[in-house]
């Protein structure tokens, strides 16, 4: 168990250090007249600090377990791992047409390939299977309601947002393919 929790430590701080290096590097450059972000940048990063933070103090002053079995601490670890792998995939795909703030570049295209045949926020739903993974780790219902809820409330208005200014940017061929595609989950949501 020792090992998993050196595990569980290193993963969360290379989850933290990968979203830090995200917000300072892949920032959209000139700032945006419109203000198409509408401050969901700012939104998100306090719903996932407050989720973390909140869920792993719940974790070390309550019990509420969500089962007496081990396998749940390996099930939350690598939900954090992939969901951070899979996520740094994803920002990579996209190259230059992925930036924190919600912006539409000059030469923008709609992604439809890979990840994005299935779900239109594959970055998103990759985060919030770390944000899941965390409560899961954390083996507190509680816990889990707050390392998800939270991040989930802000990505669900943030897909609003950048929606809103894809649909904007694209009109119906953003519409047609939200006709084919989920927001977060494959065939479901």
């Amino acid at each position: 168990m020792k090992t998993l929790e050196i595990l569980f430590t290193i993963s969360m701080f290379a989850w933290f250090l990968s979203e830090f290096l995200y917000k300072r590097i892949l920032k959209a450059g000139e700032k945006d007249p419109k203000n198409k972000d509408k401050s969901t940048l700012n939104i998100l990063w306090i719903a996932i600090l407050f989720s973390i933070a909140s869920s792993v103090t719940v974790s070390y002053f309550t019990q509420f377990p969500i089962t007496r079995h081990p396998w749940i601490f390996y099930l939350g670890e690598s939900f954090i791992i992939t969901g951070i792998i899979l996520r740094f995939i994803i920002i990579r795909s996209l190259g230059k047409y992925f930036t924190v703030e919600v912006t539409i570049k000059q030469d923008h295209k709609i992604k439809k390939e890979g990840f994005y045949r299935l779900i239109r926020h594959p970055s998103y739903t990759f985060s919030l299977l770390t944000s899941l993974g965390l409560g899961l780790y954390l083996n507190n219902w509680v816990s889990l309601i707050l390392a998800f809820v939270p991040p989930l409330i802000a990505f669900t208005y943030r897909i609003k947002v950048e929606e809103e200014a894809l649909t904007e940017q694209f009109g119906a061929e953003y519409v047609e393919y939200r006709k084919k595609t989920k927001k977060l989950i494959p065939f479901v949501y």
